[in-house]
């Protein structure tokens, strides 16, 4: 089965698709005509792999967590997206999109953002490409994300505030539609995630699929093989996992794990764990498993991540989901925080909350003490701090 690459209408199973305003159509059929093409292209490649590499700092070491190894009793490597320029994984994807929408004639990016890391991504790819840029951001993430807002700030970037619903990511979505809505022709929307009307959710995963490559590549060279026993990777929108999983989804003798944010437990309603609470819906843009009353209004999610606080998940995700090819944990906000003082702990190394997530799978299953376990350790912790900090002062 073909799980990385959706149909011709853009479908991973019965999820994804492009369901939009009319305003929008000509945008996303110029994107669905060309993103291949342009992508694929030689000239498009050698600029893009050269930014990667001088610019972006890849390829990110694969550091075999020797602490952290001998306490889970198994084989643990992390994949440090911590350690690209700004600190995420996001800015794979943002350059991409950003050097796309050049191609394509664009002067004016737009863009969401909920932790704040594709937003400053996105906004230091414009810095360096020389575009306008506008962020989307909820006003609950603008006050406790106020490192990455400043970052922006200073990168030339105008952040504007969502000030309608819970105020956090989705909000921070259905701002930046309303924007390209406006100005359809001269602007791009940066999606930072794998959701979104079709092409989006290819596009992104393609930008982010670098990591699972390398993956690929740095294990051959250590332990003499390709592939893991297993990956492990946290799932909001679910860009970082879409990457670590792109590789390997159809390699079968590999075991997919993803993490969602439980937030205070699944049956609490202040969760945002949607493969458990979710039923087939349409949210921004395309089809997929949708945390909704049962007459389609979105529920509220809830994260102590502001990275996963997002009330549907990628139509990619949930098509491994529903095909039973992942398997999916719900980690609660203080399962996260414990992990993430675990691993600075243990290994020198403050992980963002995001990550958190994925590294609490270690406490949920029990591997064999052969296996080798790759978590993708998203991003890191710089702009929780101020979280963490909290947990200190109640006496960590």
């Amino acid at each position: 089965m073909n799980y990385k690459n959706p149909d011709e209408h853009g479908y991973y199973g019965e999820f994804g698709g492009a369901f939009i305003p009319e305003m929008l159509y000509p945008n996303v059929e110029e994107l669905q005509k060309n993103y291949l093409e342009i992508i694929e292209s030689e000239e498009f490649q050698t600029e893009y792999q050269d930014l990667l590499k001088n610019y972006v700092g890849r390829a990110t070491p694969l550091y075999f967590a020797k602490n952290l190894s001998a306490k889970y009793q198994t084989q643990i490597y992390l994949k440090r997206e911590d350690l690209n320029h700004t600190g995420a994984h996001k800015i794979n994807n943002a350059l991409g999109q950003v050097l796309l929408a050049k191609r394509l004639g664009k002067t004016r990016i737009i863009a969401e953002t909920g932790a704040g890391q594709h937003g400053v991504a996105t906004a230091t790819a414009c810095a360096l490409l020389g575009l306008e840029c506008i962020v989307y951001m909820g006003e609950i993430d603008i006050q406790r994300q106020a490192p990455n807002v400043a970052r922006m700030k200073m990168l030339g970037a105008e952040v504007v505030a969502a000030t309608s619903g819970s105020k956090t990511l989705k909000d921070a979505v259905n701002e930046a539609l309303r924007d390209w809505i406006n100005n359809p022709v001269t602007t791009h929307y940066v999606i930072g995630s794998v959701v979104g009307p079709h092409p989006f959710p290819d596009l992104v995963a393609r930008f982010q699929s670098i990591i699972s490559k390398e993956i690929k590549e740095q294990l051959k060279e250590k332990i003499g093989r390709e592939n893991p026993d297993y990956v492990i990777a946290c799932v909001g929108g679910g860009s970082n996992a879409a990457g670590t999983f792109y590789h390997f989804v159809e390699e079968q003798e590999v075991k997919i794990i993803a993490a969602e944010a439980g937030g205070l437990g699944v049956n609490s309603g202040k969760s945002a764990a949607t493969t458990f609470l979710g039923t087939l819906g349409v949210l921004h843009g395309s089809k997929s498993l949708v945390m909704q009353t049962e007459d389609g209004q979105v529920i509220e999610p809830h994260s102590i991540s502001a990275g996963l606080d997002y009330p549907g998940i990628g139509p990619f995700h949930a098509h491994l989901f529903k095909e039973k090819r992942a398997e999916f944990f719900s980690i609660n906000d203080d399962e996260a925080l414990k992990c993430a003082f675990e691993l600075t702990k243990l290994e020198g190394i403050i992980p963002a909350l995001e990550s958190a997530h994925a590294l609490a799978v270690l406490d949920k299953k029990k591997f064999n003490e052969n296996d080798i376990v790759v978590i993708c350790l998203s991003g890191r912790g710089d702009k929780d701090m101020e979280t963490y900090l909290k947990k200190l002062d109640a006496g960590n």
